[in-house]
Parts: structure tokens; C-alpha cells; sequence
């Protein structure tokens, strides 16, 4: 366990295994923790490192508005202090974070690998997606009243059970996992307070020209995939895939698929050029 300051932020993170550099960068509400079943698998063959973003558990917290691109400095500051490039396995809100650094600093990444990102503005103007998507951020938004209003606890439990789990899933959860969730929850409305938190800049990210997989569940919900496949046409030799019967968390739900999946992808890119 360590702690570095960077960007004016004190980070903790953990580095374990060794071989050739991983950074995982965890999605909204959670932590470094949320990677800790796919860990064994990755450190095998990766020196991977694991951090809470900026706001998250461990991790300071700035006061005033925060911004994706805060998030995105911070991950290419880790990235340098490890040793650039390096490969990049990022999840929801984290996969934003990855794909924007990918835009701006390609030349920090060895690889990228992001499963549904939550960019929903690169799929705005499709009549039936933006009607999806309204309909999903509507309790979203009234979890985010009820957070910024300074009830943490009652958002958090509003969006376990009305937004991802369902009915009795907060009651049923560990109570190390609904205190993380109560703890980032301040950190998740200020994340959607950010202008530019659901878009990416198309053309920069065209410039990205290393190896990338993007990957999205059928469980999940529709506007994941269409946006996993807009981005893999703007990302040059982009690899889409699809993985069947899993939703927006497969670390979680299927750790062991998802690391034989990202481990076969990140072997794959041992003899490519560094970009």
C-alpha cells in the first residue's frame, strides 16, 4: 500500500506481480477494491497496478467542481511513475478516464483495453437510444439530487436498488461495500457535474493507434453496445467484442472471464510496436 501525490492530490495505490506494466482503473462509486478478484489471474504474467481515483475511499477528495480530465492527468501521472507505456484495463467511468488519456497522451499507452464506457453523447441523435437513455437517467438524476442534497446514504440505496441491483440488493450487501458505496457517492454526483463527462474528443481519438479492445455484455443495456461499436470504428484496428451473458461489471461477475479475456488480448500485443 502506498500513497503519491500528484496534480495536487494524494493517491493511493497498489502495485503487485511482475512482468510487463498494467494499470486498472476502477469505474464510479467503487474503488481499487472492485479489481481484487481478477488480481491473482493478472499478476501472474503483469506488474499491475490498482489505485482509487481521486474522490474515491483512500484517495483525497478537492473541494469545488472536479472534472474528467483531473481523473485523466492523474492516470497519465500513475502511467509515468510506472514506467510508460503501459497497458491500460479500465471499466464504466474508468473507461472514459483510459479512453480520454488515449486521446490526449496516446504516447503513454502501451495497450487499451475498456469495457463499456458510459460516453453516451457519442451516440446522441439516434431517436430510440436517446429515448433509452433518457428513460436510464432519470432515477440516475434523482440519485444525484438526493447526494448533493447531503443524504449519501439514501442515494447510494436508491441507486443499488433502482439503478443497478434491484429491490432488498442494498440490505443484502456486505457492509464493507454499501460504506464504500455511501463514502464515493459525493464523488459520483460531481463526476456527472462535469460538462464533458458522457463525450470524447472522435478525431483525437482517431490519433490512437495502438492496440485496443473494447468490449461490452448482453446483459447490459443497449446503448453500451452502440457506443463500444461507434468508438472500435473511430479507434484504427480496434478489436470489438462481445461477451455473452454479462453485464457492466464482468470483473465482478465472471473474474476469471474476464481475466482469461483480457490476458489473451494483452498476449497478443506482446510483438506489436509501442505506439
Amino acid at each position: 500500500m502506498a500513497r503519491t501525490r500528484v496534480n495536487g492530490v494524494d493517491l493511493f495505490y497498489e502495485i503487485k506481480g511482475e512482468g510487463e506494466p498494467l494499470v486498472l482503473v476502477h469505474g464510479s462509486w467503487t474503488d481499487h477494491h472492485s479489481w481484487h478478484a481478477v488480481l491473482p489471474h493478472l499478476t501472474r504474467a503483469h506488474r499491475v497496478l490498482v489505485y482509487d481515483r481521486r474522490g474515491h475511499s483512500r484517495s483525497e477528495r478537492p473541494p469545488g467542481q472536479g472534472t474528467r480530465a483531473q481523473d485523466e492527468d492523474d492516470l497519465a501521472a500513475l502511467v509515468e511513475m510506472l514506467g510508460a507505456p503501459v497497458h491500460v484495463a479500465a471499466s464504466s467511468f474508468g473507461g472514459s478516464v483510459a479512453l480520454g488519456l488515449a486521446a490526449r497522451r496516446p504516447e503513454l499507452l502501451r495497450s487499451l483495453a475498456v469495457h463499456e464506457p458510459p460516453l453516451t453523447a457519442v451516440v446522441a441523435g439516434d431517436p430510440e437510444l436517446d429515448r433509452l437513455m433518457r428513460q436510464a437517467q432519470a432515477p440516475i438524476d434523482a440519485v444525484m439530487a438526493q447526494v448533493r442534497a447531503g443524504d449519501s446514504e439514501a442515494g447510494a440505496r436508491r441507486f443499488v436498488e433502482e439503478v443497478v441491483f434491484g429491490p432488498g440488493a442494498w440490505d443484502g450487501m456486505p457492509d464493507p461495500a454499501r460504506r464504500t458505496f455511501v463514502t464515493n457517492a459525493p464523488t459520483a454526483a460531481d463526476e456527472q457535474g462535469d460538462p464533458d463527462w458522457n463525450t470524447v474528443d472522435l478525431a483525437r481519438l482517431a490519433g490512437y493507434a495502438g492496440p485496443a479492445m473494447l468490449s461490452k455484455g448482453t446483459d447490459s443495456p443497449q446503448w453500451f453496445g452502440a457506443i463500444v461499436d461507434r468508438l472500435a470504428r473511430v479507434i484504427p484496428g480496434a478489436q470489438a467484442r462481445t461477451l455473452r451473458g454479462e453485464g457492466h461489471v464482468p470483473h465482478l461477475t465472471a473474474p476469471q472471464r474476464y481475466a482469461d479475456n483480457l490476458l489473451a488480448f494483452l498476449a497478443s500485443t506482446s510483438s506489436a510496436p509501442s505506439p
